[in-house]
């Protein structure tokens, strides 16, 4: 829908300062008040000449990316082809987008003119904050007239949907494709020999090796030392579990923890891909809600990535003990249980620690949970009045709360990994090699 002409907001202001000067006249002057109704009828005139003025849009095309990952950068771009119009002023766009592109619902840029396209284009930056299906539901133009009192307007409903995915770009970065290439287990499909639980082969012992490895057997028959070289262990299935409550919903470096969670397992995951290893994931909140079979290779990765996309944001504090005793039936034998999470209230911990516990006896439990820095930030910070020192105070017993839940959990025999968000996806691909070198999975 175009509408014929609209006023713009310098005419608007240009009929708000008018008006003190027609109060002085009919005050000053009243035999004169017609010279008032005669001055607002003429600019009316004005912007009506001056909208005509501005030319009639025969094109206009909105480009949006059909995929995005989450707090990465996507372009908006806008081209209008307007027939008649001598003003080279930028045409301004305004989008209505769903509050995962943008939390105010709406988009809004500059058009200029570029003389090489012969029409105005311009593009926008939007950042995506949470993952799903995000619509676009309708673009406004609109453009002035050569006086700027005048413009006229279009509106277009639009039926695009931007696709957000978790963020990859961890799995991207060369610093990872560099060391899949380099390590033992990289890109070459070869049997790997080394530690492990399955025999290999016998080698000469030399110095350096772990002397738990000599085969004192062999090395009595052949008077000479020999080691064992063993297959490395693979085929481990290892399970990454999501809480999606509501501790999880709240932001940390500009992203839901969730969102950070999910690009630190995707990442974890493509590297155990690559080493052999079975991946699953669950995600619960008051209920478990997904649940994926064990996927092998890494050409498979795609299907881990669509199954964390569809990881929903809750506002309610999940339920441990459900989701936990459902994940213990569906395990059939011993896993890897990578618990990504974190906590608010000692209930609510209390009740996480007691599930947990039930995993510990059959399986290997890694809980892996982001730092609060604000909370830190207020611990540390010099208090200035009583209200900042409450607020230290606070900030300092939630902190050792948090320290006696997860010293409990490692008095269990739960692996802990607490690191800054940008920190975690490292450290726990850190841990999983440890873990892996040290057989402790199978």
């Amino acid at each position: 829908m175009t509408l014929p002409v609209v006023p713009t907001a310098r005419a608007a202001w240009l009929a708000a300062l008018a008006a003190p000067l027609a109060i002085v006249i009919a005050a000053a002057a009243p035999q004169a008040w017609v010279v008032a109704p005669a001055a607002g009828v003429a600019l009316l005139v004005v912007i009506v000449l001056d909208g005509l003025l501005a030319g009639r849009m025969t094109d206009w095309r909105v480009h949006l990316p059909a995929d995005a990952e989450v707090g990465e950068p996507l372009t908006v771009l806008a081209l209008t082809e307007i027939a008649g119009r001598a003003a080279r002023t930028p045409v301004d766009v305004a989008l209505a987008v769903d509050p995962r592109l943008d939390p105010a619902g709406g988009v809004r840029f500059a058009a200029p003119f570029a003389p090489q396209a012969g029409a105005w284009q311009g593009t926008a930056e939007v950042t995506p904050g949470r993952r799903g299906t995000a619509p676009v539901h309708r673009v406004w133009l609109r453009w002035a007239g050569p006086l700027g009192l005048g413009a006229r307007q279009a509106s277009h409903a639009l039926d695009e949907n931007v696709r957000i995915w978790p963020d990859l770009a961890p799995v991207r970065s060369p610093e990872l494709q560099a060391f899949l290439r380099d390590a033992q287990f990289g890109l070459i499909a070869r049997r790997i020999r080394g530690e492990g639980t399955q025999f290999e082969a016998l080698s000469e012992y030399e110095p350096g090796m772990d002397r738990r490895r000599i085969d004192w057997k062999a090395s009595a028959r052949h008077t000479r030392l020999y080691a064992r070289e063993n297959e490395s262990e693979r085929n481990n299935q290892i399970v990454l579990a999501f809480d999606c409550g509501q501790a999880m919903c709240e932001p940390v470096g500009g992203l839901p923890r969730i969102d950070r969670a999910v690009t630190a397992a995707l990442t974890a995951s493509y590297v155990a891909l690559k080493g052999g290893d079975r991946v699953a994931l669950f995600g619960f909140a008051q209920r478990p809600e997904l649940s994926t079979p064990f996927v092998g290779n890494s050409r498979n990765f795609h299907r881990l990535q669509r199954a964390a996309a569809g990881l929903e944001y809750h506002a309610q504090e999940p339920n441990f003990t459900l989701a936990l005793a459902t994940l213990a039936t569906r395990l059939q034998r011993r896993s890897m249980i990578v618990l990504f999470s974190d906590f608010t209230d000692p209930t609510g911990a209390e009740l996480m620690i007691e599930s947990i516990g039930r995993l510990v006896d059959r399986h290997l439990v890694l809980f892996v949970t982001i730092e609060d820095e604000d909370l830190a930030g207020l611990s540390d910070a010099e208090p200035e009045s009583l209200d900042s020192l409450a607020t230290a105070v606070a900030a300092e017993t939630l902190l050792r709360q948090r320290a006696l839940v997860l010293e409990r959990l490692r008095q269990m025999g739960v692996d802990i990994i607490e690191a800054p968000w940008d920190r975690i996806g490292y450290r726990l691909i850190d841990r999983y090699l440890e873990i892996k070198r040290a057989e402790a999975i199978g």
